[in-house]
């Protein structure tokens, strides 16, 4: 699984916009988290989608606060930590945080 680091606003913008054409994964991740750290490796060690379905963006949330709080506005989804959000045609279509991350449940929001 290759992700694209999320790291700027305008790259927040950006990925909005290209959920009109395919869905965007978003994980948050807390680089401090030993919770964080097993739900992010149970997702890549599940992970067999061809990602011409979806992109996958990660957050390191310790790094970048200003945009998961920028997330939590835009969406209006409380924050957590870790948390995969699934954005279609510029909203959030699912969320899940800590062990209700599943790769399974991700994949049905893909489509």
């Amino acid at each position: 699984m290759e992700w694209k680091k999320l790291t700027t606003l305008e790259q927040l913008e950006e990925i909005i916009e290209a959920s009109s054409i395919q869905p965007v994964l978003l994980f948050k991740h807390s680089t401090r988290c030993s919770i964080s750290s097993t739900a992010l490796n149970r997702l890549e060690r599940s992970w067999s989608v061809d990602q011409t379905k979806v992109l996958p963006f990660y957050l390191d949330l310790i790094a970048h606060r200003d945009i998961s709080q920028a997330i939590t506005s835009r969406f209006g989804i409380e924050h957590q930590s870790p948390q995969a959000l699934v954005i279609k045609n510029g909203a959030c279509t699912y969320d899940a945080s800590h062990f209700d991350i599943q790769y399974e449940a991700l994949l049905k929001h893909f489509v």
